[in-house]
């Protein structure tokens, strides 16, 4: 599943080809992916400006001048891909079409956005874009991890009294939108916190000091263009690159790498996921 900085690379790729651009035709090629599309979508989006390209948590955000929203998740194995090349950055010609191009946005600066997506866990909505917040898949959400209303205190706060694991309430969506499983690995790593320490019993200090840890995790595997794990393609259909950076995510049996440390990258199963960690330096 894609995590946070998948979707932000694939929504920066796709900001100078959709943001202030009109989508002169939208293809509708299934009635449904992981659930039906909304009705009408293809009328909905025809001949609609999109004024802002946002992300929530792991969802883009394609903020419409009809005042609706259209929100699209890339589930398993869904990618989106620009071809066309209005501003001299993208693949120039249109590829053939793929079986498995569910929907298409034809913009009117000569982009073709298309959505791909083989095992079909994507989905597509819209909603009004006054209440967007309040729909049932971003109401639910915490604050983003790189922005301000993520920090010491409201992570202190959440973790008080809380008996599951730290690595099972980084990975809870109402502390913490978009936080995913390769990350939290990394991020732990980082602060040197076992993922089997109970979130209640770790000091302020620690819990403090995770906040900067996780934003610069997240910041570092932006700039690298996401982690390229399997499906996940950028919107430019490069693979990103930040896997090989990895100090511990799929690194089992290997040499921790903090300096100093002679002990070995393990892997243990939580809540049905995989988290690798140094148990001898991370407690």
């Amino acid at each position: 599943m894609p995590e946070l900085p998948e979707v932000e690379t694939v929504r920066r790729g796709l900001s100078p080809a959709m943001e202030g651009a009109v989508i002169e035709k939208a293809a509708i090629n299934r009635p449904d992916l992981r659930w039906p599309f909304p009705e009408r979508m293809a009328e909905r989006l025809t001949g609609r400006r999109v004024t802002a390209l946002r992300r929530r948590s792991k969802y883009i955000l394609a903020d419409l001048d009809s005042g609706e929203t259209l929100l699209v998740h890339l589930g398993m194995s869904g990618r989106m891909t620009v071809s066309g090349d209005p501003l001299g950055q993208f693949v120039h010609d249109h590829p053939q079409a793929q079986k498995h191009d569910h929907v298409v946005f034809d913009m009117d600066n000569g982009a073709r956005i298309t959505f791909n997506d083989p095992r079909r866990f994507g989905a597509m909505d819209l909603l009004e874009t006054a209440t967007a917040d309040q729909h049932k898949l971003l109401a639910v959400l915490g604050p983003e991890p790189l922005g301000n209303s993520f920090h010491e205190e409201h992570l202190i706060a959440a973790f008080k009294g809380r008996n599951t694991p730290v690595k099972s309430a980084l990975l809870d969506q109402g502390i913490i939108a978009g936080l995913g499983n390769i990350y939290v690995c990394e991020a732990l790593f980082r602060a040197g916190i076992s993922p089997k320490r109970k979130a209640g019993q770790i000091a302020a200090q620690r819990v403090s000091a995770l906040v900067p840890i996780i934003k610069d995790v997240l910041t570092d595997a932006i700039k690298a263009g996401g982690s390229s794990l399997k499906d996940f393609r950028q919107a430019d259909g490069e693979l990103g690159y930040f896997q090989h950076s990895f100090d511990v995510y799929g690194r089992e049996g290997e040499p921790c790498r903090r300096a100093g440390c002679d002990g070995t990258i393990g892997r243990i199963t939580q809540s049905g996921r995989s988290s690798f960690y140094c148990g001898k330096c991370q407690r």
